[in-house]
This record gives structure tokens, sequence and C-alpha cells, in this order.
């Protein structure tokens, strides 16, 4: 799927939940990282921002779709563009070693639609 050929407010009812559903578990996981890392004593940098990243990601998705309003600044919609892009070859790299209808695939599948989403929220909100 390329992201060109979304047009972010044409997304289906079951898509705005599947990728909103999907950016919530992937915050969940990256907060479960954080304390983890945080008791470990171990770098959180980028855990951190790959964080605030996606809640930017949720909060543009949540702008576009529902009104919600939001306080980022242009700067920080850019620096949340550039880290949830960098996302993509990991996320892609497990999405081609996993297997063909298994639960990982799917929920990689909507992990990759959800940022994808993300990103064009960030552009099209950039743009204006």
């Amino acid at each position: 799927m390329n992201k060109d050929d979304i047009v972010i407010n044409q997304i289906t009812e079951l898509d705005k939940l599947e990728s909103t559903k999907s950016l919530q578990s992937t915050i969940s996981k990256l907060e479960n990282a954080l304390s983890q890392m945080t008791q470990n004593g171990a770098n959180t940098t980028l855990v951190k921002k790959r964080l605030k990243a996606v809640y930017i990601g949720l909060a543009m998705l949540e702008h576009v779709w529902n009104q919600r309003p939001h306080h980022y600044t242009q700067e920080d919609l850019a620096e949340a563009r550039n880290v949830i892009t960098g996302l993509f070859p990991s996320i892609e790299n497990g999405y081609t070693k996993s297997k063909a209808g298994s639960p990982q695939r799917t929920l990689l599948e909507r992990r990759i639609k959800a940022l994808e989403l993300a990103v064009q929220a960030i552009d099209d909100l950039s743009t204006k």
C-alpha cells in the first residue's frame, strides 16, 4: 500500500477504529518499554521520542477525523513525522518475516496503515 493511495478523509469507520486502536496499542507497548528501561537504568531517549511521535500521530488523526483540538507546533509535527517514518523499515521487516494470515502479520498491517495515515495527517496539517 502506498500512502499516496490513501485519502485521509475517505477512510471507512472500521479503518479509523482499527488505526486508532493500533496507535493506542503502540503507545501502550512503548509506555511499558519505557517503564522497564527506566527501572533497568537503560537509555530511554529513543523510546521517549517514539512515544511522543506516536502520541502526536494519534492526536493528528483525532484532529482530522473528530475535529479534536491539538497543541502541537509545526516543529513538533515535523519531528514526529521524521520519527514515525523512521519506524517503517523495521516494521516492514517484521511484516516480511511474519507468516501470511498470522495474528502478528495482521497487527503489523494495521500498524503500518495507522502510521501511514498519521504521517498523511501530519503532512496535511503542515501544508495549511
